[in-house]
């Protein structure tokens, strides 16, 4: 018998100073049973911020071979933003770079090892994707909150990012870093 997805809703309210993006959402994030909750998080995260029109999680989650855990879309289904999370493969960074207009990949792993996994690897406009780092001790604290009814506020300021969880307060900076 096939294990199931958990659902956990998420009330945000996001902050984002840095790109002038302010707005409030309910969203329901299904964590898949081979899927740890410090991927989760980075996926939400991920999602956060990189809100804009027509964003979305993929519909095959973590388990998807043929989308990222997040991407956007326009009025007409064309694929405008591609977002990684966690150490993808180069194959994978490579296909979204050829799909959309903005790639992005966010890891809550070391960036040296995701870094070491994609250099001189063939990526397409690869000078031109950030791996966007986040702490993983504030990941790995930030997971241990979740619960399946979430209360989540994403201030981000200056590359840093400022995350109320459930009543905890914490902040990371988001460091990035590029492909050679």
């Amino acid at each position: 018998m096939a294990l199931s997805a958990t659902l956990h809703t998420f009330a945000v309210h996001l902050a984002d100073v840095d790109r002038g993006v302010y707005e409030e959402w309910e969203t329901r994030v299904a964590r898949h049973p081979s899927e740890t909750a410090e991927f989760m998080i980075t996926r939400l995260l991920a999602y956060c911020l990189e809100y804009r029109e027509g964003i979305a999680f993929s519909d095959g989650g973590v388990s998807s071979t043929d989308e990222p855990a997040v991407l956007a879309r326009d009025h007409t289904g064309r694929i405008t933003a591609w977002i990684e999370v966690g150490a993808p493969d180069a194959e994978r960074v490579h296909r979204g770079s050829k799909l959309a207009e903005r790639v992005a990949v966010y890891t809550h792993r070391d960036p040296v090892k995701v870094l070491a996994q994609l250099t001189g690897k063939k990526v397409h406009r690869a000078a031109e994707i950030p791996i966007r780092a986040l702490d993983r001790e504030f990941v790995d604290t930030a997971a241990g909150l979740v619960q399946r009814r979430n209360t989540l506020s994403v201030s981000v300021t200056e590359d840093v990012l400022y995350v109320e969880l459930n009543g905890t307060d914490l902040s990371s900076p988001v460091t990035d870093h590029r492909i050679e």
